[in-house]
């Protein structure tokens, strides 16, 4: 965000200040107005950056906080220089004014002062204007939430449901912690009792929490239950109506309709109305908001007749404190002891042996049980996972030595780094770079207290607190990681002050997946170039703009994602990532019909070639025929995505391509519209390519195209061919989607009999000279979207649209007034040639991206069309 880098900046700026004066003389009180400005500006950024993540943002704004983000830089890269500049003529301990006075003389010569007095005059200016601008756009001062948990992640299923239906048979280890919970529920004071279970995710919380909630002596002590999974995203209304939903229903009574229009108030008076004479337990499942409680507790009031409340949580800071109220009980659960996880382990895995470990895997199973340092979760999915496979030492050698590559890709036990990694997710921007700091120590290394914090100091991950040492913020950090189930405490020492801390192994392995993706940040820290195993870093839909040249020392990655993200240039050091299977960096358009974009695309160094290992690559620019070269090395790509394509470069592409015999889909891009592309050179033709994309001019269709038996989509845009394309594409065996953007100069396309068997979609848009379309009888027999427009010169619905038995839906984008109304039930002469399609729908275009829409016979419809004709 640019709020951290222009407060890391204020952080720099105010030691320099003050140690440094005499060496700035005469510019001093400059430097002092860039702070001032810089500190101005920061009471705006929080609410910008905010802004900045909201999907219906301004132009103006997100211009505005790039501004002050690249300022913020800029002044830094000053900093950096000048400190430099003394790093490398320091010459031992002298008496300070002598050293200074000597340095000074120095840079004088490299940078005069009337040079650096007005870069230091430019910047001023430049940060009153954009102050003000700020002050103009009206931002205000918020302040700013640590959690990402509202950032979108893709749909998946969550194992935590399984937890809750385990049978009997399969649990292992948490006996005695049921019963002692249990007690807990129906035994000790009359007074309401609220029970905190804490822990890492995939400890088994919800699983225990369950067998508690359903066992015989709960259900009988209790009059009303409820079972409520809250997560990080819930809304406290519905959570008040599911309860007491589920107070009625297990009392086997029909609650009243009126729950369902009340609003969060009155909800809450209804449960505490309701629950006033009735011994109740409820069970909060997996809580991560501090406020949970706060909110709750007002609808869950001390009846003193034994009620229960019982939360699951993995931060023991979202747990209510007994410092609150003794009623308050917080139990910290543990991890698997290793007797009871080789127990549940072996019952996994050797269902068939009766659940006997055979001799020759006894020294792997106690390997893979020791990886997951008593997560039953790890240890439930890994041997969910080995039951399957054959029982021989080489079958498992070979598992154990790819587990770490096993628990990102395989499908098996994706469930285990999405458990752990919401934990991740969930962490305040900073305390990202802490919890990542752990990674550049070994597996199970203890990283001493004091050594962890001043490394943290040292790499500024800590902000001054008033009144607070950084030492003290750097522990309360610490603490907060530690409360979070993050960090785990490894030593204790005589005084029971903790030393030493770690983090569980099967966190390390979140640390060989980094997934950013639609996360508030601006940068990468370089430490990141210390995670040794990382195989996957993403981006994307994030504000980075640079990597960091440690990105070269991560020699296993292989999938870097930067869609979306700002990042516009590769470091050299790229080409050290041998392992790099997947490659992606662009800026979509908002273009509603094609995402097509020329303005920020990836510039790739020189040395590309070396990535023998990619197999997909986009959005690279095409600036140079040697870059284009050396893409004839990549024979393992699948995907390739070029743009910026200029004519002279067409042969050099064409020699490339023929060596990528992989490719799978293609995408190619001219620098500009009227840009020629010269793709005719290419003698053989891929031989699975199933995807060909062309943005740009074409003088005739390349003949190798025509060739493509496996090709599947075709794209035309802004080709502009002066011949019908259909002839030569209509036998492509396979083809399913056709689109024609610009495609052709033609006054009329034929879509004859027998052509295009198997097409499923066909876009015929802009086609300006458009003024005839024939369909044959038996021409696209499988069609299933039409979609034409705009082409001003086509009057005459197609007859042929009549013979298309499978479609679907049919739209026309800003066709002729006398086009659309002839197609209209009431009035329209060709109203019979659509009738059997379900969907027919006219678009218009208005305010450049946005569409208006309208279905066949629309009242509003008819009057525009009347009203301009």
């Amino acid at each position: 965000m640019a709020e951290s880098a222009v407060s890391l900046l204020i952080q720099n700026l105010i030691p320099l200040l003050a140690q440094e004066v005499r060496l700035l003389e005469g510019i001093h009180d400059k430097v002092v107005d860039i702070k001032d400005e810089l500190e101005s500006i920061q009471s705006f950024l929080k609410d910008a950056d905010a802004r900045a993540e909201m999907v219906d943002m301004s132009n103006v704004v997100k211009t505005w906080v790039k501004q002050v983000r690249e300022k913020a830089y800029h002044i830094e890269d000053v900093i950096d220089e000048y400190k430099l500049h003394l790093a490398k003529h320091h010459q031992g301990r002298r008496k300070r004014f002598r050293f200074l006075l000597k340095v000074f003389q120095f840079t004088l010569k490299l940078k005069p002062r009337h040079v650096i007095a007005s870069k230091i005059q430019d910047i001023n200016k430049s940060l009153k204007v954009i102050r003000k601008r700020g002050e103009r756009y009206g931002f205000n001062t918020i302040e700013q939430g640590g959690s990402t948990s509202d950032t979108r992640r893709d749909t998946w299923h969550d194992p935590r449901v399984e937890s809750l239906f385990i049978g009997k048979a399969e649990l292992v280890g948490i006996e005695s912690y049921r019963d002692e919970l249990i007690g807990q529920l129906v035994q000790g004071p009359s007074n309401r009792l609220v029970i905190s279970v804490v822990g890492i995710g995939g400890l088994g919380k919800t699983t225990l929490v369950k067998k508690v909630y359903d066992n015989e002596k709960v259900v009988a002590h209790f009059d009303c239950t409820a079972w409520i999974t809250v997560s990080q995203s819930y809304k406290m209304e519905e959570l008040l109506r599911k309860m007491i939903k589920q107070f009625y229903e297990a009392r086997k009574e029909y609650a009243p309709r009126r729950i369902d229009t009340m609003e969060e108030t009155d909800l809450i008076k209804e449960l505490r109305q309701y629950v006033l004479e009735q011994r109740y337990v409820v069970v909060f499942d997996d809580i991560w908001n501090t406020m949970f409680w706060g909110h709750i507790k007002l609808a869950l009031p001390d009846n003193n007749k034994g009620s229960r409340i019982v939360l699951t949580t993995r931060s023991e800071s979202v747990a209510p404190s007994n410092k609150e109220s003794p009623s308050n009980h917080v139990y910290k659960l543990p991890p698997l002891p290793l007797g009871e996880a080789w127990e549940l382990f072996c019952k996994m895995v050797f269902q068939h042996e009766g659940g006997h470990c055979p001799v020759e895997l006894v020294e792997l199973s106690h390997d893979i049980i020791k990886r997951c340092e008593g997560l039953p979760l790890a240890i439930v999915t890994i041997g969910g996972l080995l039951s399957t496979k054959d029982k021989v030492s080489s079958e498992w050698h070979k598992f154990c030595d790819s587990l770490s590559s096993e628990l990102e890709s395989n499908p098996h036990l994706l469930n285990i780094t999405k458990i752990l990694s919401l934990s991740y997710f969930d962490l305040p921007y900073y305390l990202k770079p802490c919890f990542l700091y752990f990674g550049m120590f070994l597996e199970d290394y203890f990283v001493n207290s004091a050594r962890l914090i001043r490394l943290w100091i040292a790499e500024s991950f800590i902000k001054e607190k008033q009144g607070l040492t950084l030492e003290d913020v750097a522990q309360d950090y610490l603490n907060q990681l530690i409360y979070r189930s993050m960090v785990q405490v490894a030593t204790i020492d005589f005084s029971g002050k903790t030393r030493s801390y770690r983090v569980h192994d099967m966190m390390r392995e979140l640390l060989k997946v980094m997934d950013f993706e639609g996360a508030s940040i601006d940068y990468i820290p370089k430490e990141v170039g210390n995670l040794f195993h990382l195989k996957y870093l993403s981006l994307r839909d994030t504000k980075v703009q640079m990597l960091h040249k440690s990105i070269g020392k991560l020699h296993n990655l292989e999938t870097l994602d930067l869609k979306r993200s700002l990042v516009y240039e590769l470091p050299v050091e790229i080409i050290a990532l041998r392992k790099l299977r997947y490659l992606a960096a662009y800026i979509e358009n908002n273009d509603a019909e094609f995402s097509i974009d020329f303005r920020q695309l990836i510039k790739v160094p020189s040395g590309i070639g070396h990535l023998e290992s990619l197999q997909k690559l986009h959005k690279v620019e095409a600036n140079n025929a040697a870059l284009i070269a050396e893409l004839g090395r990549l024979r393992q790509l699948k995907k390739l995505e070029i743009s910026k394509l200029k004519r002279e470069n067409g042969m050099a592409l064409c020699t490339a391509l023929e060596k990528l015999s992989l490719l799978r889909s293609l995408r190619i891009g001219s620098t500009r519209e009227e840009e020629v592309l010269e793709l005719h050179l290419m003698s053989s033709p891929l031989p699975f390519l199933q995807s060909l994309c062309l943005f740009g001019r074409l003088e005739r269709l390349p003949e190798w195209i025509p060739r493509l038996k496996s090709l599947v989509r075709i794209d035309l845009i802004w080709s502009r061919l002066m011949d019908d394309p259909l002839k030569v594409l209509q036998a492509l065996p396979n083809l399913m989607n056709l689109r024609l953007y610009e495609g052709c100069r033609c006054e009329q396309l034929h879509f004859e009999g027998g052509g295009f068997q198997k097409l499923k979609s066909l876009w015929l848009g802009n086609l300006r000279t458009l003024s005839r379309l024939i369909i044959e009888e038996s021409a696209m027999p499988l069609l299933e979207q039409l979609v034409i427009g705009p082409s001003p010169l086509l009057k005459e619905v197609p007859s042929g649209i009549y013979h298309l038995k499978n479609l679907k839906s049919l739209e026309a984008l800003n066709l002729s007034n006398e086009f659309v109304l002839s197609m209209q039930p009431d009035e329209g002469h060709d109203f019979w040639k659509v009738k059997h399609v379900p969907s027919v729908i006219f678009r218009y275009r208005i305010q450049g991206v946005h569409f208006i829409f309208y279905k066949l016979g629309d009242p509003e419809l008819l009057e525009m069309l009347r009203d301009n004709s």
